[in-house]
């Protein structure tokens, strides 16, 4: 009698537990279709958006362009006379090429910088006693609570000729005359690593936070030197954090548009700022549209061909 009354018991239990795994189920779905459901319609959305309009050609109305793919009617007709006009006007234009050379360039030279302080600063915070990282993480986090373009303008500021950076180096007395800072690629560099410093340090001190501190003792324990335990132990298990570091740096600096344009003064054209001209200036939606695009797809494809290495090896 007592393993029938188990047995119903059991079996009694079984729709439950059944009706809890589903919902469980159903809560991983949701979860899981959250991000995706928004990367669809803020990323996926605008970019074919903005894929359709640089097949399309330039005209005096508003918008300024002739619609692609407009009536569904007419799509096979409008398949067949796409046009390639603006990306062929891309890849022959020597002013687009030098854009994104000179964003490339700038974008790779501040991941750099920015990695190179941020990579110290995460390593302090973590190695911090566990009273102080909060506070030390609120103080990285705190630029965010003013607005980005108060602080670039700040840097104006500080690095005009008359700013507070040469009246300091004046009154040292290390300096006989202001050093041109400002409208110089050393501004931008500046003021993007400023910006997207905690972009980097955030990352690389998650990956920090949890290592296992134990794994340096027991090198330490062998003989190893700290240096050493540094690069064999540390610095690789921080790489998951310094690559994801590294693309939120990168990323946005390429097409970075605010700084270069208040930094860097009318000289430096990078690829953001070629973008916002051919919209607002030229009055040209389908080339500033093709350019965006050529961007997405240098940024993009690369990062894609790098992760599925990575799957592979994994």
């Amino acid at each position: 009698m007592a393993r029938s009354g188990g047995a119903t018991g059991a079996g009694a239990r079984g729709p439950q537990a059944e009706e809890r795994a589903g919902s469980g189920g159903l809560f991983r779905r949701i979860v899981i279709g959250v991000p995706f459901l928004w990367l669809v319609l803020l990323f996926l959305v605008p970019f074919l958006i903005v894929f359709k309009i640089s097949l399309s050609q330039v005209a005096v109305a508003m918008p300024p362009y002739i619609p692609t793919f407009g009536d569904p009617s007419t799509w096979w007709s409008a398949l067949q006379q796409f046009s390639l006009d603006n990306y062929a006007w891309i890849a022959g234009d020597q002013l687009y090429l030098d854009a994104y050379i000179l964003s490339l360039v700038i974008a790779a030279t501040s991941t750099l910088l920015t990695l190179l302080i941020a990579y110290p600063l995460a390593y302090g915070m973590a190695k911090a006693p566990s009273a102080w990282r909060t506070t030390l993480l609120m103080l990285v986090i705190l630029p965010f609570w003013t607005s980005f373009l108060i602080r670039v303008y700040a840097w104006i500021a500080i690095l005009k000729p008359e700013g507070l950076f040469n009246q300091l180096l004046l009154f040292l007395g290390l300096i006989d005359q202001p050093l041109v800072i400002l409208n110089t690629p050393v501004a931008i560099f500046i003021g993007i690593v400023y910006s997207y410093l905690p972009f980097m340090t955030l990352p690389i001190y998650a990956s920090l936070e949890r290592m296992d501190h134990s794994l340096i003792e027991a090198a330490a324990d062998l003989g190893s030197p700290p240096l050493k335990a540094f690069w064999k132990i540390t610095f690789p298990l921080s790489l998951p954090g310094v690559v994801a570091g590294c693309f939120l740096v990168f990323i946005p600096a390429a097409g970075e548009f605010v700084i270069p344009d208040l930094l860097g003064g009318s000289r430096t054209l990078m690829i953001g700022k070629t973008v916002w001209l051919e919209f607002f200036t030229n009055r040209d939606w389908p080339v500033a549209s093709a350019v965006a695009v050529v961007l997405v797809a240098i940024l993009v494809v690369p990062i894609a061909i790098l992760q599925r290495q990575q799957e592979r090896e994994g």
